[in-house]
């Protein structure tokens, strides 16, 4: 399996983040099996106002938030950074990298030198104070900024495999993914007038380049997307405007030796986009680093 992606976050955009959209729960959806049933319903293209605007019906509002959906979007992303569609595996992931981010993490991948390891084990502390990762408080701060490894060690992951059995440690990482990652991706594509898989376009983007406004984040993703296409909410065709984003994207993962894979984008999000499952509709067939993988319902 290639080496496992890790995003690259300002660690400024860890600090004062006020988030419209609530963190939402999955229920509990067996990994294991083929894929939990997806009722296929029609989406319309979300209005640039926003999904808590009062002028937007409840239905036109809906979107990758919905479980079922979000669920999809877990296995999809899951695809690309464990090679598994088995997301709800990966709690107790960790594993230290020589890609400048220290030690990547969980079920998205946190890691020490970006500062959000260090947010999900603080907020894990404030909750259940005495747990098995507070003792390596101290040294994540050391780390944030960094690729050392300095106090952490195989103690640290042996702490890490153990709190990971904790439901509270689980549901401190779903909280935070949710916070930083899923529901500003959502609500931005949302604001761009875009359908589910333009929302999921853009959460996997956030996760793998983190949020900001540097020209290798999200934002600075965006705005090169921007300057060749106009997305819906401003009048553009929908799949131009990804194809514009995802073609941006391309460009940052291609510069920068740990991302340079792009089949996440070659042959899944691209293949989605081409065959036009703006609704992310199962069946889906799609591949990653050669593997393939498929939800059926």
């Amino acid at each position: 399996m290639p080496q496992r992606t890790t995003k690259k976050l300002p660690l400024t955009a860890l600090a004062g983040m006020t988030l419209a959209l609530p963190a939402l729960v999955l229920g509990g959806t067996s990994a294991a099996s083929a894929a939990s049933a997806v009722t296929a319903s029609p989406t319309a293209p979300a209005a640039a106002s926003g999904p808590g605007d009062p002028r937007i019906p409840a239905a036109a509002a809906a979107g990758l938030e919905d479980p079922h959906k979000k669920d999809i979007a877990m296995r999809l992303v899951c695809s690309a950074e464990n090679s598994s569609l088995e997301w709800r595996r990966y709690f107790d992931y960790i594993e230290p990298y020589d890609d400048g981010r220290g030690y990547t993490g969980g079920i998205i991948g946190f890691t020490s030198g970006t500062g959000d390891m260090l947010k999900l084990v603080e907020e894990y502390t404030a909750k259940k104070p005495g747990n098995p990762l507070a003792p390596f408080l101290p040294a994540l701060r050391k780390a944030n900024g960094s690729d050392s490894h300095t106090g952490l060690g195989k103690p640290f992951e042996e702490a890490w495999h153990k709190a990971a059995r904790d439901k509270a440690f689980q549901d401190a990482q779903e909280d935070l993914r949710d916070r930083m990652y899923f529901d500003p991706a959502v609500r931005q594509a949302k604001e761009d007038g875009l359908r589910i898989l333009g929302q999921f376009v853009y959460y996997d983007a956030m996760v793998m380049h983190g949020p900001g406004d540097g020209k290798d984040s999200f934002g600075g993703i965006r705005k090169a997307a921007l300057k060749k296409a106009r997305p819906p909410a401003r009048g553009g065709d929908e799949k131009a405007y990804l194809g514009a984003f995802l073609d941006a994207r391309r460009k940052v993962m291609k510069a920068e030796k740990a991302h340079s894979d792009t089949s996440r984008i070659d042959t899944a999000q691209r293949v989605f986009l081409n065959d036009g499952n703006f609704g992310l509709e199962p069946p889906l067939k799609w591949k990653v680093y050669g593997d393939s993988y498929r939800i059926d319902e």
